[in-house]
C-alpha cells in the first residue's frame, strides 16, 4: 500500500516508521528542505519538497497511485484545508487529524469522515492506566463484525436518549458533552452537541451514516 503524510510531526514519524517495517511505500510531504535531508537519512521513505496544502506539491505525491493520504500536521487549520484540495485531487481516502473539538465538527461538517483526535484518544488511556485499569490497545478490543461510529448530536436530535431507536446489533458506549466524559442511563436525554460514541455490526453502519452523514467511524 502507497500513503502519504503531510508534515513531519512526531505522529507521521511513527506511523510513517510503522508503515515502513510493515513493507508499505511511504511518501512525506515537507516544507522544509533541511528537514527533508535529515529524515532521508533516518527513513526510507520517498520525500516531496513544497507546501502540502499548494495542489500542486499535493499532485506531484500521485493521488491516483496513493491509498491514504494522512494530514498530521500539528496545525488543525493546515490539515483541514490539505485535506480538502486532497480530496478533491483524487486521493482514495483522507484522515484529518484535529486536535480541537471545535475543528472536528467543522470536519463533521466538510464532509471529513476520517478525522482524528490523537491528543483525546492518548489523555483516555493516561486517565485509565491512573485509575489502575489494564492497558489494552483498541484494536484487540474490536474484533470481528464489530465498529465503532460516532456522531454529534444535532440541534433537532435533544431528547431522551431511549428515543433514539437504534439499528438491531447496536449501542452506545458513551458520550462527551462539552469535552467531559459520560456513561449515559436510558434516562439520559441528548443534547445538541453532544458526541455519541456506539459500537455496532458492520452491517450497520451503512444505516448509521445514511442517518449521520459525514460523521468519523473508527477502524476497526
Amino acid at each position: 500500500m502507497r500513503t502519504a503524510f503531510i508534515g513531519t510531526s512526531s505522529l507521521t514519524l511513527s506511523t510513517a516508521e510503522t508503515l515502513l517495517e510493515a513493507g508499505h511505500e511511504v511518501i512525506i510531504i515537507e516544507r522544509d528542505r533541511a528537514r527533508i535531508e535529515t529524515l532521508s537519512d533516518q527513513l526510507d521513505a520517498g520525500f516531496v519538497h513544497g507546501d502540502g496544502t499548494s495542489p500542486d506539491v499535493l499532485s506531484d505525491a500521485e493521488p491516483e497511485n496513493t491509498e491514504v493520504l494522512f494530514c498530521l500536521d500539528e496545525s488543525d487549520q493546515t490539515n483541514i484545508l490539505a485535506s480538502l484540495i486532497g480530496r478533491s485531487l483524487g486521493f482514495k481516502r483522507v484522515v484529518t487529524r484535529v486536535n480541537n473539538p471545535q475543528f472536528q465538527r467543522i470536519c463533521h461538517e466538510l464532509g471529513l469522515e476520517d478525522s482524528v483526535m490523537p491528543n483525546r484518544a492518548v489523555a483516555s488511556h493516561l486517565m485509565g492506566l491512573l485509575s489502575g485499569e489494564k492497558s489494552l490497545e483498541l484494536s484487540s478490543l474490536i474484533r470481528g463484525d464489530a465498529a465503532v461510529f460516532d456522531f454529534i448530536v444535532g440541534d433537532d436530535g435533544s431528547g431522551p436518549i431511549d428515543e433514539l431507536e437504534l439499528p438491531d446489533r447496536c449501542r452506545i458506549i458513551c458520550l462527551y458533552r462539552d469535552e467531559t466524559f459520560l456513561l449515559p442511563e436510558k434516562t439520559s436525554k441528548l443534547k445538541p452537541g453532544d458526541e455519541v460514541i456506539l459500537i455496532a455490526h458492520q452491517d450497520t453502519i451503512e444505516s448509521l451514516r445514511e442517518r449521520w452523514p459525514a460523521e468519523t467511524e473508527e477502524p476497526s
